[in-house]
This record gives structure tokens, sequence and C-alpha cells, in this order.
């Protein structure tokens, strides 16, 4: 089975010269300002200096995936884990749409699995049997939950915990090692900044257990008991568990605690760049371009706001490359 995706896998490594590297974003962070940055990254093939920034986000998001399209027109089904968490964003929009007046410009990720027009027509007439069949109660009880309540923490946290554990299982099912690290480190990860959120606004440990995704690397039970005592609950917990590196950053600062996992991420999929075989180096370049554009976000948006330099270098990414 490996030996089919020899030739996509040759194609990657080729692609993997143009990611962005440690010394590019180090120029990047040493620019004058936004517009410097801008003309740095046109340089590189990354839209042109006169393109909103956003704009050239999504542009270089739909060239990896017409890219991957490309590799693996028959196989793109077992990308789907890096995908949903767009589909559960959309989601999330979708019921809001449905339950406040007016329309609301721009809340839709174009990056999902799922059409956002399906989405948004289906949560407006209720018709959920429109949606995937893993989809359909989450969306009918988020809705309702709005709709009652008027609650939207809450229907945030109900949807958010059904995004992380549909990226579990997805990860889970492909039977590939990688993708399944993956969504068990999304699960995970997404639980500790749940009862990190939770416990700086008080969150009950009810409102917890109906927030955080079952995993196999943490105890959800004890990481809501702990996130009732606060952060410093929360990193003694942490301390156990195979996340105990995030406890330090975590006492630092949220932002470095998500640095860290993005850097975890990276740290996971690195041996795959030595990998001649099977679709890991596929998935470790989706992840890679994935994170050289949150990397690139990070930048602008600090030389946007004229943060030092010092503080942009602590909250840069680690690269692939």
């Amino acid at each position: 089975m490996a030996e089919q995706y020899i030739y996509a896998v040759a194609r990657v490594r080729s692609r993997e010269l143009s990611l962005l590297s440690e010394s590019v974003i180090a120029q990047l962070c040493a620019s004058s300002g936004e517009e410097d940055c801008l003309r740095i990254l046109s340089e590189r093939g990354w839209g042109n200096p006169d393109l909103p920034s956003e704009e050239m986000f999504r542009e270089e998001e739909k060239k990896t995936w017409a890219f991957i399209r490309e590799l693996v027109p028959d196989r793109m089904q077992i990308f789907d884990v890096f995908r949903l968490a767009d589909d559960y964003h959309n989601l999330k929009a979708a019921v809001k749409e449905a339950c406040i007046d007016g329309t609301h410009p721009g809340i839709y990720s174009g990056s999902g699995t799922l059409d956002p027009d399906m989405l948004e027509q289906a949560l407006a007439e209720s018709n959920y049997e429109a949606l995937p069949e893993q989809m359909r109660q989450i969306a009918r009880e988020a809705k309702e939950t709005l709709l009652q309540t008027r609650d939207g923490q809450l229907c945030d946290a109900m949807i958010d915990r059904e995004a992380l554990m549909a990226i579990r299982d997805a990860g889970a099912k492909t039977g590939e090692k990688l993708l399944q690290d993956y969504g068990e480190l999304i699960c995970a990860t997404g639980d500790i900044k749940i009862a990190v959120r939770c416990a700086k606004c008080g969150k009950d440990r009810q409102f917890l257990m109906k927030a955080l995704a079952p995993c196999s690397s943490l105890d959800i039970g004890l990481l809501a008991d702990a996130a009732a005592q606060g952060l410093e609950g929360i990193c003694a917990y942490l301390d156990h568990t195979p996340y105990a590196e995030a406890a330090d950053e975590l006492k630092k600062s949220v932002a470095s605690f998500e640095r860290w996992c993005d850097n975890r991420m990276i740290e996971t999929i690195r041996p795959e760049i030595h990998n001649p075989f099977g679709i890991g180096p596929i998935a470790a370049y989706i992840l890679a371009r994935d994170n050289e554009i949150r990397t690139v976000r990070i930048i602008l948006a600090a030389k946007r706001n004229d943060l030092p330099e010092e503080m942009l270098r602590e909250r840069v990414r680690a690269m692939y490359v």
C-alpha cells in the first residue's frame, strides 16, 4: 500500500523546498513593518503586496488543498480530519445565524468539507436530516439550547466538544499513526484550552463536564476537578500527564501554551521529512503549511500593532523545514 504514494511523496519533497524556513521567519520578524513583510512574502510566491493579508491567507489555503487533490484525488477523504474544525466552526455560525436576527457577513470559513450555504439553510429550516449523521444531534441540541437559554457560551461549548470528538474519531479511523496522533493531540490540547477558559470564567464542574471531550491521554474528570481550583490546579494535574511541559508554558501565559501546542505538532510530524513512503509525508506537508500560515498571520498582526520584535519572537512557531 505504501508504494502507491511514492510519486506523491516525491512531489511533496519538491514542494517542501518552498516552505518557509526558520531563517525566512526570522527575516519577517526583523522586517520594518507589515508592508515589508508582505513584500518578502510576495518574493516567495505568497500573494502580492497589494493583496489584503486575510485574502492572501485564504489563497494560500486554497493552494495547499488544490495540490493535495492533484496528488491523491481518490483519497482526499482521509485528510478530512484536518478540515473538520472548520465544519464545526461553520456549524456554530449557522446556529447563531438561525437564532439571531439579521445577517452577519464573513462568519463562515471556506476551508471545511461541508458547504456553508447548506449548513445555513439546514439550520434555518431545522432540516437536520440534510446534515451528516454525526452532526445532526448536536446541531439540533445546540439550536434548541440557544433558543431556550440565549447562552451563546454554552452553545459554543457543546459544539466545540463535538468537534474535538469528531477530530479524535476521524484520526483513529484512518489507521494511520500520524493522523491518530494528530486527532488525540488536538482533542487533548483542546480540552486543556477549554479547562483554562472555564477556570478563568469561574465555570462550575457541571459546565466543564459538558464541555470537555473524552480522550485517552487525559482524564477529563480529574481535569474538571483541577479546573475548579483555577490555573494552578490545572498545572498541578498536567504535571502527572504527557503534557507536563504544557503546564510550564501555561504558567507563563496562554499564548506560550498555544505556541507549545503548535510546536508539539511540528515535533510529531518532523520524522516524516525522512519518510519516502506512505500517507504520512503528505499529511505532514498539510500540517506544515497550516503551521506556516498561522505563524505568518501572527507576525503580520504583530507588525500591524507595533509589537516589539523580542515579544514577537516569543510567539512565532517552529518551522517544519
